[in-house]
């Protein structure tokens, strides 16, 4: 018996005014499974992502997260009521670039914040579940600290954790270690390294080519708004297809060769 994939999109589309980012879409991922999105910027990779936890709004196509569809037909879409649609967003937590932590907030309260305010979670039981999430990230000691005291890895798995409070179905990562500073990189991978081994549906749009090699189930490679090639990272980074696949990791392929040089 084949088992229902936890996010079906089918032929999604999304334009700014004349600007087609997104032509026609469609993937399937199943429960447990990572899903790494790579490619050149301004690929629709992001909008991708926004448009699954619909900060973004598809002109065309379907979403279906868990048991939950919903239908868009250009300006005829009819957006289900806003509790539907909150419950539909929380089913989807997202990691920004620029972490988007409220700054009058320390890092416990930023994360108490979803579970309290939307989901209604009582205070005490929202503090503990938070308390346990920080620790989860190496955060545990940083809970009375404010952003403005927190190191950009730092303030990155705070977002995590605040994501996951929410207990989303699947997280979104939006090249969540891009303004990162090179040595904070692997504290934040390590993170999503571990979510992916507790078997967190995760989609990720990223540059770290040799991560998404080590953590992904599949990959795909968008170009130009399409999914240019698709499949496991043994075949879509070791042994590409598309001509456009192989020129884009060729310049990731080089980086790692000279790195290998200079290493040895």
């Amino acid at each position: 018996m084949s088992v229902q994939p936890l996010i079906d999109i089918s032929q999604l589309k999304k334009a700014f005014g004349q600007n087609v980012v997104l032509k026609d879409i469609t993937l399937q991922l199943e429960k447990g499974k990572v899903l790494a999105m790579i490619g050149p910027s301004g690929s629709g990779k992001s909008t991708l992502l926004r448009c699954i936890n619909l900060l973004s709004v598809p002109d065309g196509g379907a979403i279906r997260v868990g048991e939950q569809t919903i239908e868009f037909k250009g300006a005829h879409t009819r957006l289900p009521p806003e509790r539907t649609l909150a419950r539909f967003r929380a089913s989807t937590g997202m990691v920004f670039q620029h972490f988007n932590l409220f700054p009058h907030m320390t890092a416990l309260q930023n994360v108490m914040e979803g579970p309290v305010t939307v989901l209604k979670t009582p205070k005490a039981q929202a503090e503990a579940e938070a308390r346990a999430l920080l620790a989860k990230v190496g955060l545990l000691e940083r809970a009375g600290y404010y952003p403005d005291k927190l190191s950009g890895g730092q303030k990155q798995r705070v977002a995590i954790a605040r994501a996951l409070a929410m207990k989303p179905a699947v997280m979104l990562f939006d090249e969540a270690t891009s303004a990162l500073d090179p040595e904070l990189v692997g504290e934040v991978l390590n993170v999503i390294k571990g979510l992916a081994a507790e078997g967190m549906t995760m989609i990720l749009v990223t540059h770290e080519i040799a991560f998404a090699r080590e953590v992904a189930d599949q990959v795909i490679f968008m170009r130009d708004g399409v999914v240019a090639e698709s499949g496991p990272p043994s075949v879509v980074i070791d042994n590409p297809q598309q001509e456009s696949t192989r020129a884009f990791l060729g310049r990731f392929k080089a980086s790692e060769a000279a790195q290998a040089t200079a290493a040895g």
